[in-house]
């Protein structure tokens, strides 16, 4: 079996309205696209904050610039019209653990998607409210981010931590801490062990300036040493990028022992085989 449950049926563009992309017809090109790749468990996992319902959490400028839609007919949309599992990507907010419950028991998902993009006001992966301003260095970014990476492990609010190494996202535009970076992913490596919290392994890295599959090889060995279990996503936008480069995924994985993926229903979690990826051209759908 293949998954690909980190998928979103819109672009990042604040215009890009639920009236024009949850339609029936769009979430059948995605499956149509997982089809095509042998992708059999196709979830979609919109980010929270496009949700009016998210400024319950937090009053981020940017959230408030994006949170528009309401997120039960999100839901029901997803429930009612599609055969896709029904997840949400939510930010971890540290101080909001309660609020994040609240609004997340309030909806029945699948699974939750847990990611960082932001330390404290300011985001790791764009250039509006950016860090890498040069008032903080590599190495405290880096500290600060996976620190916070094991806290919303342990916050218990999540069923797989998205991106997981998501502050190498700009490659070599942005410098990196000297020496072994395992350093930092020690950082968070407890929390997320003792979570029991699955991990992502995403093909999106390589279509980010930074080239690589997140996590790194090390932080995955890391995870995987302490008894983590997997899953694997595309962070896709676009039906293009359903299973994108699941192959390089794969490959990774066989290196490193795995042969099993995570498969969830209603925040409940199987261990289901690792199946073939069909390798097909970008953009031949």
């Amino acid at each position: 079996m293949l998954t690909d449950y980190h998928v979103h049926l819109r672009p990042d563009d604040v215009q890009a309205s639920a009236e024009k992309y949850f339609t029936q017809a769009n979430a059948e090109r995605y499956r149509l696209a997982a089809s095509e790749r042998g992708i059999s468990e196709l979830g979609v996992s919109e980010h929270i904050y496009r949700f009016e319902q998210a400024l319950e959490i937090w009053q981020h400028p940017f959230w408030r610039e994006y949170a528009h839609d309401d997120l039960e007919d999100y839901c029901c949309f997803v429930r009612e019209e599609t055969d896709l599992r029904l997840g949400i990507e939510a930010d971890f907010v540290p101080g909001a653990e309660d609020r994040t419950a609240n609004l997340l028991d309030r909806h029945q998902f699948d699974y939750v998607v847990g990611s960082v993009h932001f330390l404290a006001e300011r985001a790791l992966d764009m250039e509006p409210y950016g860090i890498w301003d040069g008032s903080l260095s590599p190495e405290q970014i880096w500290t600060r981010y996976f620190q916070t990476l094991g806290e919303a492990a342990r916050s218990g609010l999540f069923d797989i931590l998205a991106h997981p190494d998501l502050v190498k996202v700009w490659g070599a535009e942005r410098p990196l801490p000297d020496g072994d970076l395992r350093r930092f992913y020690e950082l968070a490596i407890d929390g997320i062990a003792e979570s029991g919290v699955a991990v992502e392994v995403s093909t999106s890295g390589l279509r980010k300036r930074a080239r690589e599959i997140y996590p790194a090889p090390s932080f995955l060995a890391m995870c995987l040493e302490a008894g983590v279990q997997v899953a694997l996503s595309s962070d896709a936008h676009d039906p293009r990028d359903v299973g994108r480069d699941y192959e390089q995924a794969l490959e990774l994985l066989e290196r490193l022992g795995v042969d099993g993926l995570c498969v969830f229903t209603q925040r409940k979690r199987q261990l289901h085989e690792i199946g073939p990826a069909v390798v097909s051209e970008p953009g031949s759908r």
